[in-house]
């Protein structure tokens, strides 16, 4: 039995991007290594560079089938059977066969090559995947007839994306490199969308990421690698500015990457009141970066506990995952306390932890309170300790009395004293130093067992004893005082900064400045209050409002008449004066906001200011202009001195009459503007058939309307429109069109359908407009350059985006390729189920209408081959 054939797919993202050629490529390869390469069956579509390419290689004659009059050729796979080369070359992978054929499908034939144990490589594009068909049918509105299996496409031994640029392939096409001149336009105003092909490359790199991800678990369960993928969900992760931060963020975004639907993350540290340090401030801000980066937010919030902190955090943001890195504390330490993860675990409730092991471990950043020393758990370890390890170090010295001298004993007892000092600070010290003192009085001073003391000597070592004994414990205890207090300082300063980075970062919305309030003090509501009339008015809030600042559990002065009230917990002393400078931001905020309104609000009477000297300037020359000629015209005609002709009566007369028509025009279109602007227009949107509306629009411009090319989609749908409104704005775009166009390349008018909505562009190949200057075409009474008075106000434009506005739809200019500006009118589609216009018809200089070839999706001519 034959070893079967191994498979080889080029992957392409769209029609154009170079499989066919790539795959011939490969056979040249192979050919010039001795390998037996065949071209089993490959189409060139015309392209004299891909056919090139096929020069060289030996080619199996096709199989001519016949059905319903119609001759097709279709791969001879006997004939590659018989020939049984190393390597066949077939390309279009997902091709339906012609009836009459051995297999439905091409990729069918491909199986009994590879049964055979003939090696292929084959070509297909990413929309011709069944599991994708649906999707694509979405973003280019057309439906994909011929498809092939994923799992077929996948179970080929090597697969190649073969991509392209959309940019650079809509430069192919126009160049002429993928499809023939006349089907170009067609090409680009439909399946060739910039849009259409971002899409499709996505499809294609998600696609063959997917396949990657495959192999590699494939990979991993070969060589027993164990290590689970963890799901998708919304995710918190928590740094303590240690070097495990970026390995904490990194995991926690792939978790929130790998979720349906698309994860958030969000990074949060604790400032923590243990007076722990080791924090660097510069990784700190580089995981940060990070976080953004990833798409992600930073959050800092106080608290004493920090599992607490944490998960009050979690909760507050509707979180369902949590990731912690693994305790930095040793095996012997957990024994005595379990730690942050474990108490986090423990109280997570229905939020799932992830604890993340790693290579290096941090030390968290402290927030500790300024008053007092240490915490009060420390303190409670010390007095344990003052009164547990005295009696024990009691007990252990009495077995010894004969070897060591009270010297000896007392030196103990200090060290003793030390480590409480270290552990539980001055009080706990002190204790152990007078435990301390009455045991080496009562078991190791003469006379033993007696509080009396024999010898001068002994009286004055366990005075001095008790002294230094206090004096270290002083100097501990305010040494950690001391190193509390700074920590608190850089920590607060720490959080004004993250403040500060935030609203230099864009958060200067007040709602956010008193929601980073809320989150960073674990507070329920915090509510800015101002004062006006004898009462106070709510300004901004976040979590649940409040009625008055007398709810409040703390307030804090803002600027004058400004309040910020906080309800959840009483704030401590040192906390309030760090929410002091949270509110004075929050009225600066305020203050910026209301500068800002008061701006926006004078923006519409400058713009108006502008609009009315520009309409001044404007209606100066194109008012006059036709009002002169008329006058004229009329003066002659009622002129008893002049004796007229026939002939120049009429000639008077018509152009009096073109001369009001045009000023008729430039009235009625300064009516709509300004009923645009008002909101007073009169819009009847209906279900509207466009060719219709298309052919009334081109006659309008009377004789130069024959030299618009026209090409309606198949089936296309009606659209939702006034059909009086979009006459005016496909007449206006088209005569615009018109003026720009070179002679020998008329304009060209397509509408195609792409989603729930339906295009229609008006392409021309004139000199085009700069991309930074397309807003400005849009504005009333602009022309660009300002150069010509001649054709009117500059209105037109305008008055078309406004229109199509009106009517649900949008206007927008997009870069003609190969040159030239392409006006597209995007308008709702109406729903399916509703009868359609008519198929595509064309408009050129001799015939009015007449009925085209349809296009397939690739921009092809249809080459009557039947479809599926």
């Amino acid at each position: 039995m034959a070893t079967r054939g191994k498979l080889r797919v080029y992957l392409g993202s769209a029609p154009g991007v170079g499989k066919t050629y790539a795959m011939l490529g490969e056979g040249h390869r192979r050919a010039e290594r001795g390998t037996d390469v065949v071209v089993a069956f490959v189409e060139t579509h015309g392209r004299q560079h891909t056919a090139e390419m096929a020069d060289g290689l030996e080619v199996i004659p096709r199989r001519t089938l016949s059905y319903r009059d119609t001759s097709f050729t279709e791969m001879d796979v006997d004939a590659v059977l018989a020939r049984r080369p190393r390597v066949a070359l077939v390309d279009e992978f997902a091709h339906t066969n012609a009836p009459g054929s051995r297999n439905a499908k091409r990729w069918q034939d491909v199986e009994e090559l590879l049964a055979a144990g003939i090696d292929v490589i084959t070509t297909v594009n990413i929309q011709h995947l069944e599991s994708v068909n649906d999707v694509v049918e979405k973003i280019t509105g057309v439906p994909q007839r011929e498809t092939v299996p994923d799992s077929v496409v996948r179970a080929a031994n090597q697969i190649e994306l073969q991509d392209m640029a959309p940019e650079a392939l809509q430069r192919r096409l126009a160049h002429g490199n993928v499809y023939a001149p006349e089907k170009i336009d067609a090409a680009l105003s439909n399946y060739f969308r910039a849009g259409n092909l971002n899409a499709l490359r996505e499809l294609a790199l998600l696609w063959t990421a997917d396949r990657v991800d495959n192999a590699l678990q494939e990979y991993r369960e070969k060589h027993d690698i164990t290590g689970t993928w963890e799901a998708r969900e919304r995710v918190v992760v928590a740094l303590t500015g240690g070097a495990e931060g970026e390995t904490l963020v990194r995991r926690a975004a792939r978790i929130a990457a790998r979720s349906s639907g698309g994860g958030d993350l969000l990074a949060v540290h604790v400032a923590r009141s243990d007076g722990l340090s080791g924090a660097s401030q510069g990784a700190l801000a580089a995981q940060r970066l990070l976080v953004e980066s990833l798409g992600g937010t930073y959050h800092q919030v106080l608290g004493d506990d920090v599992p607490e902190a944490l998960l009050a955090f979690a909760r507050a943001e509707n979180a369902t995952q949590l990731v912690l890195g693994d305790s930095r504390r040793p095996t012997l330490a957990r024994l005595f306390r379990a730690g942050t993860a474990t108490d986090t675990i423990r109280a997570s409730g229905d939020i799932d932890v992830h604890i993340v092991t790693h290579a290096r471990t941090g030390l968290g950043v402290s927030l500790p309170h300024g008053r007092g020393s240490l915490s009060t758990q420390r303190k409670v370890r010390g007095y344990v300790l003052a009164v547990l390890l005295p009696p024990l170090l009691s007990l252990g010295l009495v077995s010894f009395r004969g070897q060591l001298n009270l010297v000896s004993d007392m030196l103990l007892f200090l060290l003793l004293t030390v480590i409480v000092s270290l552990v539980g600070g001055l009080a706990p010290a002190l204790i152990a130093a007078v435990t301390g003192s009455a045991l080496l009085n009562y078991y190791f001073t003469p006379p033993l067992h007696t509080l009396t003391i024999r010898e001068t000597n002994n009286t004055l070592a366990l005075l001095v004893f008790v002294l230094v004994a206090t004096l270290v414990s002083s100097t501990v205890d305010l040494a950690a005082r001391h190193t509390r207090q700074a920590a608190r300082a850089a920590a607060e300063s720490r959080t004004l900064a993250n403040l500060a980075g935030s609203v230099l970062g864009g958060a200067d919305a007040l709602d956010q400045m008193l929601e980073r309030v809320r989150e960073t003090f674990a507070l329920t509501s915090v509510t800015l209050f101002e004062h006006d009339e004898n009462q106070w008015t709510p300004v901004a809030s976040a979590g649940q409002p409040l009625e008055r600042p007398s709810d409040a559990d703390t307030e804090v002065a803002a600027g004058d008449g400004l309040v910020l009230a906080m309800q959840g917990r009483p704030l401590r002393a040192e906390d309030q004066r760090l929410v002091g400078a949270f509110a004075a931001q929050a009225a600066v905020v305020l203050d910026h906001i209301r500068l800002s309104r008061a701006a926006a609000e004078a923006a519409p009477l400058a713009e108006a200011n502008k609009v009315r000297t520009a309409l001044l300037a404007a209606v100066g020359h194109d008012f006059r202009t036709p009002l002169a000629t008329a006058k004229a015209a009329v003066t002659s005609l009622l002129s008893r001195e002049l004796a007229l002709p026939p002939e120049d009566r009429r000639e008077l007369l018509q152009a009096a009459d073109s001369s009001l028509d045009r000023l008729t025009a430039l009235v009625a279109n300064l009516l709509d503007m300004s009923r645009l602007q008002l909101g007073a227009m009169s819009i009847d949107v209906q279900p509207t058939a466009l060719d219709e509306v298309v052919a009334r629009a081109l006659d309008d411009l009377g004789p130069d309307g024959r030299r618009v090319r026209i090409d309606l989609g198949h089936d296309l749908p009606l659209v939702q429109a006034d059909p009086g409104l979009l006459e005016r704005v496909l007449s206006n775009l088209s005569s615009n069109a018109l003026r720009y166009a070179p002679p020998d390349a008329p304009p060209h008018l397509t509408c195609s359908r792409l989603g729930e909505h339906v295009e229609v562009r008006v392409i021309d190949r004139g000199p085009g407009i700069p991309q930074e200057q397309w807003d400005q075409v849009f504005l009333p009474f602009q022309r660009l350059g300002d150069t010509d008075n001649t054709t009117g106000i500059g209105l037109g434009l305008a008055l078309s985006r406004g229109l199509t506005e009106a009517m649900g739809g949008s206007l927008q200019p997009e870069e003609t390729p190969g040159g030239g500006l392409t006006m597209v009118v995007s308008l709702p589609a109406v729903a399916s189920g509703t009868d359609v216009a008519p198929g595509r018809r064309e408009r050129d200089g001799t015939e009015p209408f007449a009925t085209d070839h349809r296009l397939e999706p690739s921009g092809q001519p249809d080459s009557g081959r039947p479809r599926e």
